[in-house]
């Protein structure tokens, strides 16, 4: 019994910038349909599309630089 609970694996870990990555892919889809589509049924949401872009991208940009600096600093202890 005690050799089966030091055998077990531990559960796989999330990537740290999987945040990082969904903030960015949003703002990038926003961006698109806020600024660079033309089609007539998003021109409805377009202000919300491109405010939602001018939030989410550089909140992803400063996700990205505060995640890679703590690491650098768990990787230098």
């Amino acid at each position: 019994m005690e050799n089966d609970s030091k055998n077990k694996l531990s559960p796989p870990q999330m990537n740290p910038y999987i945040f990082t990555i969904l903030l960015i892919g949003f703002g990038l889809w926003c961006f698109w349909d806020g600024w660079m589509t033309k089609d007539p049924e998003m021109l409805k949401h377009a202000n919300f599309n491109r405010v939602l872009s001018m939030i989410l991208l550089p909140w992803g940009i400063y996700d990205f630089f505060k995640l890679r600096k703590k690491q650098k600093d768990r990787k230098e202890k």
